[in-house]
């Protein structure tokens, strides 16, 4: 086996380890009534669904609880189950407007798991085609998404909010 030494990460995770930034996005968006601005697309009683601002595909969502904790076996019994329940419901949405072929649904616990914003946990939904992942992001170092975000909060407000379509809780 290879081993790469990168000495500098062990500074660069002490320095990490040490900021101490008190804003949370999570926690500041649902404050704000102004949805679109934050790109909110659903708010329920103990979770909201929030367009991914740097999605990986159109319609790349996440479920997040409003409350602030870190890591899913903090959330209530109540919490987790609507969280799980929109999740349900949000990869019903997201068949019926993109057609995707398969999803990735993602919790990453933790900066070493992966976790951009590691202190408010959160799930992932990426709808996944056939195909689409191609050269460009290999070659060029360039994705290509074929949709603007306002395009697709417009479609994803619509769905998540018709009043025809129940949200069994």
């Amino acid at each position: 086996m290879d081993v790469l030494w990168a000495p500098w990460r062990s500074k660069y995770i002490s320095e990490a380890s040490k900021k101490k930034d008190d804003s949370c996005i999570f926690c500041d968006f649902p404050k704000s009534t102004n949805d679109k601005e934050h790109l909110i697309v659903y708010r329920g009683k103990f979770n909201f669904v929030i367009l991914n601002a740097y999605p990986y595909n159109p319609g790349h969502i996440m479920v997040v609880p409003y409350r602030h904790v870190s890591s899913i076996e903090l959330l209530s019994d109540e919490e987790a189950l609507e969280l799980f329940s929109i999740v349900k419901r949000a990869i019903k949405i997201l068949r019926k407007v993109y057609s995707p072929d398969g999803f990735n649904l993602g919790i990453n616990i933790g900066r070493v798991a992966g976790a951009g914003i590691d202190q408010h946990v959160h799930v992932h939904i990426v709808p996944r085609w056939n195909g689409d992942v191609n050269f460009m992001p290999v070659i060029g170092g360039i994705k290509v998404l074929p949709e603007l975000l306002e395009d697709t909060f417009n479609k994803l407000y619509k769905e998540f909010n018709n009043e025809d379509e129940a949200f069994d809780r």
